[in-house]
């Protein structure tokens, strides 16, 4: 990041400066990136009480389920970044296992970083759901761009979190894959792929068993993770899933609902 390559050129300067001017240089270094205005997207205010319904853990700092993510986010950005990847599809092998939360909560976590803005775009075209999780009223989502072609700043909305935008409606389609893997949406990933360089993008997309959806989006993205119920995914189905998909591009898995202790309480991997 520039930030902290700034940070470490600067270090050997200042030992040798007044600390006036260290503290001057300091504050310089962090005003070199400024979070951005969303001043042409759909505004909305979060309820956090339906945030914590939802187990959106990742808006609350005091949250004991809020470390792994953090853990994960760290384990993503530094092989993403590696490579220069900022697009990562969120899936799972079969529906019910938390992909979504999971795209959210990522998505809530990668926004917490200092230099970091966040896209997270619900792909999933059966069932648009991130909104609904987030208890947001919206009625223009990703089928209103690719069927009506409404621009892209219509379905942008901005929950109140800053560094983070959304693209999720109400409407959904029953010609899906034909829709993913249109030159339109080609054409929207490569945008909102390139149009910040600081931007990473959550894509939330329907489990790989029950279509051909994220098995054709998979190419448009730079890498994925695979949601997985503790105690509940059939590993015949996990495996089967993972031969459906590029292995090149798999970054791992994420452990839902894992009992770490034995007073029942749930952890996120």
């Amino acid at each position: 990041m520039k930030i902290r390559k700034a940070m470490e050129k600067a270090k050997k300067e200042l030992s040798t400066q007044p600390a006036t001017d260290i503290v001057a240089k300091k504050t310089h270094l962090y005003q070199e990136w400024t979070s951005p205005v969303y001043s042409e997207t759909r505004q909305t205010v979060l309820n956090k009480e339906v945030l914590a319904k939802n187990r959106c853990i990742a808006m609350f700092p005091d949250s004991p389920f809020l470390g792994p993510y953090k853990v994960l986010r760290t384990q993503i950005h530094q092989r993403t970044q590696a490579k220069g990847w900022n697009t990562l599809m969120v899936t799972s092998a079969v529906p019910g296992e938390g992909k979504t939360i999971t795209a959210i909560n990522l998505a809530l976590t990668f926004a917490k970083e200092f230099d970091q803005t966040v896209l997270l775009m619900d792909c999933d075209l059966h069932r648009q759901d991130v909104h609904k999780q987030l208890g947001i009223e919206s009625d223009q989502g990703l089928v209103d761009y690719l069927v009506d072609e409404r621009p892209l700043k219509d379905l942008l909305i901005w929950p109140g979190i800053e560094k983070l935008t959304l693209v999720s409606g109400s409407r959904t389609i029953a010609d899906s894959t034909e829709f993913l893997t249109s030159s339109r949406m080609k054409a929207l990933v490569q945008e909102v792929k390139t149009r910040y360089p600081d931007r990473f993008v959550v894509f939330d997309t329907p489990p790989v068993l029950s279509g051909a959806d994220a098995i054709s989006f998979v190419s448009q993205v730079d890498c994925f993770v695979m949601v997985v119920q503790a105690d509940k995914t059939p590993l015949p189905d996990i495996k089967r899933a993972l031969e459906l998909l590029p292995k090149e591009k798999f970054l791992g898995f994420v452990l839902n609902r894992y009992a770490a202790n034995d007073d029942n309480q749930y952890a996120y991997y």
